[in-house]
C-alpha cells in the first residue's frame, strides 16, 4: 500500500533487506498498554535508562553499543590481528628442545651380533640396558625468495581490510536503523490518524443518534455512520497491528534483550514542521567525498594491495631457499643421565632450488596475477556504483521535498474543506455523504503527509550513507580509532 502511495519507498527495499538480516524480527510495542511484555524484560542497556522517547539518533547510538553483529566483526578484526603476528613470526628462527629415555630389550639376532664388537664408550652389550637423547635444534631461514615479506604485507593489508570491514558493518547498521526507525515512525504515525478518524466518528455517532431521537435526523445517518466507525476501527486495529511489526528489526538492530523495548518507551512523533527547505549540493563533490569517506571503497582498496602482495608470494617459488640450522645432540646407552662428554653438536647452511615442478609455480603466478586484476576490476564497479548511488541519491532526496511541499499545501485545503463539511451537516445545509467523503480525504492526504515526510528522511539518510557521513558523527563514540586507520 505503501508503494502506491510514493515510489520513492520502493528505493528503501534494499536497506531492509539489510536490516532484516541483520536482525531477527520479534514482538515490539511502544504504547503503554503492554506492562506483561516489560515485566518479561531481565535488563536493558545502560543508554536506554531514563528514556521515555527515543529519537532516531539515540537508536542508532544504542545500536552501535550493542549489536551482536558488530561484535562478531570487532572478532574478525582480532583475527586478522593474530594472523599478521603469524606472518611477523617467520622472521625469527625456530628452536626446539627434545629429549627421550627408557630401557629397550635386543633381539636374539641383535643380541648375538652384540657379542661379536669389543664394547664401545657409550654403548652397551647387554641385552637389556637403558638409554637417554637429547637435543637442542635451532633453524633460521636467511632466504625465501622474499617470501616472508610479501607474507606479512598480505597478512598487514588483511588486518586493515578488516578494520575497514567493521566500519562499513558500522555504516550499515545505522543506515539500517535509520529505515527501521523510520518505517515504525510512519507506522506510528498512521496509528495516530486512524485513531483520530475513529474519534471523529465517535462523535458523529453521538450527534446522529442525539438528533434521531429528538426527531432531527434520519435513522440512516446512524447507520451510515456506524458503517463508516468500524471501518475506522479496522484500520486503527490494522495499523496498531503495523506499528507492532514495525519495531521488530529495530528492536533487533539495537540489541535490546529478547528484541523488546520497554512498555514505557515510545517512539518520538513524526511532526510536520520538517525542514525540507533546499540545500545546494554539488553531485561531484559528494562523489568524491564519498570516495574518500566510504569505508568498503577502503576495503576493496585493501583487497587489491592484499593480490598484489599475493603475487609476490607465488614468485617466490622461482628462488632459491637458504637456511642455516645448528643443533646440539647427545645419547648414551646404559644410563638415563647425559654428561657433557655425551653431546655433540651440528651447523648446516642448506640451499634447496627447485628446478622443475611441472609448472606448478608458473601456474601460481598466474593464478595470483588474475585474482589481483579481480580485485582491481570490483574495486572499479565499486566507485562507480557509489557515483551512481550518491546521483541517485540527491534526485530521489530532491523529489521526496517536492512531495511533501505538495502534501503540505494538500492538507491545508482538505482541513478547510473538511471543516466546512462539518459545519455545512450540522447545519442542515449538507448531506452525510458530502461530510464521509471530505473525512475520507482528510484522512488520506494525512497518510500520504506522513509518507512523504518519512520519504524525505530516508532519502536524505541514504544519501547520508552513500557519501559515508551518516557514521561520522558517531565516530566519538564508536570507533574514533578505526575510523582514522580508514583514512591512512
Amino acid at each position: 500500500m505503501l508503494t502506491k502511495q510514493n515510489t520513492n519507498v520502493r528505493h528503501g527495499s534494499r536497506y531492509l533487506v539489510r536490516a532484516m538480516l541483520l536482525g531477527a524480527m520479534l514482538i515490539f510495542s511502544a504504547r503503554p498498554g503492554h506492562a506483561g511484555e516489560a515485566e518479561a524484560i531481565v535488563s536493558l542497556p545502560s543508554g536506554l535508562a531514563g528514556i521515555e522517547v527515543l529519537d532516531l539518533e539515540t537508536a542508532q547510538r544504542l545500536a552501535l553499543d550493542n549489536n551482536p553483529g558488530l561484535q562478531s566483526a570487532l572478532a574478525r578484526v582480532e583475527q586478522a590481528r593474530a594472523r599478521l603476528r603469524q606472518a611477523a613470526a617467520a622472521w625469527w628462527p625456530t628452536l626446539d628442545l627434545t629429549g627421550s629415555g627408557g630401557y629397550i630389550r635386543r633381539s636374539d639376532k641383535e643380541y648375538e651380533i652384540a657379542q661379536f664388537f669389543p664394547p664401545i664408550a657409550g654403548q652397551s652389550t647387554d641385552r637389556t640396558y637403558s638409554q637417554a637423547s637429547g637435543g637442542l635444534q635451532a633453524a633460521w631461514v636467511l632466504f625465501d625468495g622474499l617470501y616472508r615479506s610479501f607474507n606479512e604485507q598480505q597478512a598487514r593489508y588483511a588486518e586493515k581490510s578488516a578494520r575497514a570491514a567493521r566500519i562499513d558493518a558500522q555504516r550499515l547498521l545505522v543506515a539500517a536503523v535509520a529505515e527501521a526507525f523510520l518505517n515504525a515512525q510512519l507506522a506510528q504515525a498512521n496509528t495516530r490518524i486512524a485513531e483520530a478518524d475513529r474519534d471523529f466518528y465517535l462523535r458523529r455517532l453521538e450527534d446522529a443518534q442525539s438528533r434521531y431521537e429528538v426527531g432531527a435526523g434520519p435513522w440512516g445517518d446512524v447507520l451510515n455512520i456506524k458503517v463508516q466507525l468500524n471501518a475506522a476501527k479496522t484500520s486503527a486495529l490494522f495499523a496498531a497491528r503495523e506499528f507492532e511489526a514495525a519495531g521488530y528489526g529495530l528492536a533487533a538492530l539495537m540489541g535490546l534483550p529478547d528484541a523488546r523495548f520497554p512498555a514505557h518507551l515510545r517512539l518520538q512523533e513524526l511532526g510536520r514542521d520538517l525542514d525540507v527547505r533546499e540545500e545546494t549540493v554539488s553531485p561531484d563533490a559528494l562523489i568524491r567525498e564519498a570516495l574518500a569517506r566510504r569505508p568498503d571503497i577502503r576495503q576493496l582498496a585493501l583487497a587489491v594491495t592484499q593480490a598484489e602482495a599475493a603475487v609476490g608470494k607465488a614468485e617466490a617459488g622461482f628462488y632459491p631457499r637458504l637456511q642455516l640450522t645448528g643443533g646440539v645432540n647427545g645419547v648414551r646407552q646404559g644410563e638415563l643421565s647425559l654428561t657433557g662428554e655425551d653431546f655433540g653438536n651440528t651447523l648446516l647452511l642448506n640451499l634447496s632450488w627447485n628446478l622443475f615442478a611441472g609448472g606448478l609455480d608458473r601456474a601460481r603466478r598466474v593464478e595470483a596475477d588474475q585474482a589481483r586484476r579481480e580485485a582491481e576490476y570490483l574495486l572499479l564497479n565499486l566507485r562507480n556504483r557509489v557515483a551512481s548511488e550518491v546521483r541517485q541519491g540527491i534526485a530521489l532526496l530532491e523529489a521526496a521535498r517536492e512531495q511533501v511541499i505538495l502534501q503540505r499545501e494538500s492538507v491545508r485545503l482538505v482541513e478547510e474543506n473538511r471543516e466546512l463539511a462539518r459545519s455545512e451537516y450540522e447545519a442542515g445545509q449538507a448531506s452525510l455523504v458530502r461530510l464521509n467523503e471530505a473525512q475520507r480525504d482528510l484522512t488520506a492526504t494525512y497518510g500520504r503527509l506522513a509518507l512523504a515526510q518519512v520519504a524525505f528522511l530516508q532519502a536524505r539518510q541514504r544519501l547520508l550513507a552513500s557519501t559515508g557521513r551518516n557514521i561520522a558523527r558517531f565516530v566519538e563514540a564508536v570507533a574514533a580509532e578505526d575510523y582514522a586507520e580508514q583514512n591512512d
